[in-house]
């Protein structure tokens, strides 16, 4: 199991940014996909970009392409989340979550949050207009 601490969560300004930060405590995310999540009151937890070391490959969300961007430190100990550009509608709670297994791919869109192995506690984001 791979324990995720999030953070870098708040209240921004529309037009702001913000960086969340998703930490592998005490290991590294070794060939495990890790990606993000937002879920907002009242709707499904939906998957808004995830990366792959292993496999050299990343995945956003139409909603975010262009604003949002994920990567992660050398020793993939940690895994970013920037957010530029901010909207209102991009409010929620956001998850860092990991797939674990050294052949772990990235999922689907429309299943994602099946195929994650293990979460983080979550971050609130509020975007203000």
């Amino acid at each position: 199991q791979v324990q995720l601490v999030e953070s870098g969560g708040g209240l921004v300004q529309a037009g702001g940014s913000l960086r969340l930060s998703c930490a592998a405590s005490g290991r590294t995310f070794s060939r495990h996909v890790v990606g993000w999540f937002h879920q907002a009151p009242g709707k499904e937890r939906e998957f808004v970009a995830g990366m792959s070391r292993s496999f050299g490959s990343t995945y956003s969300a139409d909603s975010v392409k262009g604003r949002f961007t994920i990567s992660s430190d050398n020793a993939y100990n940690t895994v970013y989340l920037q957010m530029n550009s901010l909207k209102p509608e991009d409010t929620a709670v956001y998850y860092c979550a990991a797939r674990r297994g050294p052949l772990a791919t990235m999922p689907h869109p429309t299943n994602a949050v099946y195929a994650f192995d293990d979460w983080g506690q979550g971050t609130q984001v509020t975007v203000s207009s």
